[in-house]
């Protein structure tokens, strides 16, 4: 048997304060930071021993995973960082309330380019500050991969080689294998796993911190997937998710 483990990083900042993220770059919350404890914790309980642990070039991912290598007394194992686990790219929403914008461009609207699989946000402008392109972490990318907006489907594109030509192949050789990455990296991800259709990934949320496990067999073939904790609160979890940009 082989599992492969995503954690979804802790709340940030922004998560906070119901802010589109994206590729911003923004701190885990206090209570980001026990969420990630707990989940080291639990995963310290369930006996899980990774070797080898993934996550992407943004700071609440990065900080997440090592808190929970730290809580496993794990911090001394290898890590590999790829842009391709980065969040989906928001484009000109970077930064703005989930609320204010449902309430600007109503809430189905925002909840297409939140969740829907080929809808994506209206892209910044090249000279935008906020592009990629004047981040240090992404000067050896072609400017062909620095995205401006991104849909589920073009994050999917761009993690499915990572996934076919690095991860899974690790899968196989580790059978035990941590990903601490983001909402839709991991969407993407659980899409291709699951074979989920479009409507399906649409309704489908992760909460921050909570394991989320994908059971195969030596064949690679997948065979279950669980949440590593209470299921009802699980349940709630997935709908605070859900009901991100609705007013309160």
């Amino acid at each position: 048997m082989k599992r492969l483990v995503l954690v979804r990083h802790g709340q940030s900042v922004w998560n906070k304060e119901n802010r589109f993220t994206g590729w911003t770059d923004v701190p885990l919350s206090e209570q980001g930071i026990e969420e990630a404890k707990k989940a080291g914790k639990t995963l310290k309980k369930e006996g899980y021993k990774f070797r080898l642990a993934y996550t992407s070039y943004l700071t609440r991912a990065i900080k997440t995973l090592w808190l929970i290598l730290e809580e496993m007394d794990l911090m001394w194992i290898e890590e590999r960082k790829s842009w391709r686990l980065n969040e989906k790219h928001y484009g000109m929403l970077q930064g703005l309330n989930k609320v204010e914008t449902a309430k600007k461009y109503g809430a189905d609207m925002v909840q297409l380019w939140r969740r829907s699989f080929d809808v994506p946000p209206q892209p910044l402008d090249s000279d935008d500050e906020r592009n990629p392109k004047f981040d240090p972490r992404y000067a050896d990318l072609s400017p062909r991969d620095i995205p401006l907006t991104e849909s589920l489907k073009e994050v999917i594109e761009r993690l499915l080689p990572y996934w076919e030509n690095d991860i899974k192949p690790s899968l196989q050789e580790h059978n035990d294998l941590l990903i601490a990455a983001h909402g839709n990296s991991l969407r993407a991800l659980v899409m291709h796993l699951k074979n989920m259709s479009k409507e399906e990934i649409l309704k489908f949320n992760i909460p921050t911190g909570v394991p989320y496990v994908f059971e195969f067999d030596d064949d690679m073939n997948f065979v279950k997937d669980y949440f590593l904790g209470d299921p009802e609160e699980v349940k709630k979890l997935m709908e605070q998710v859900a009901n991100q940009a609705k007013a309160k």
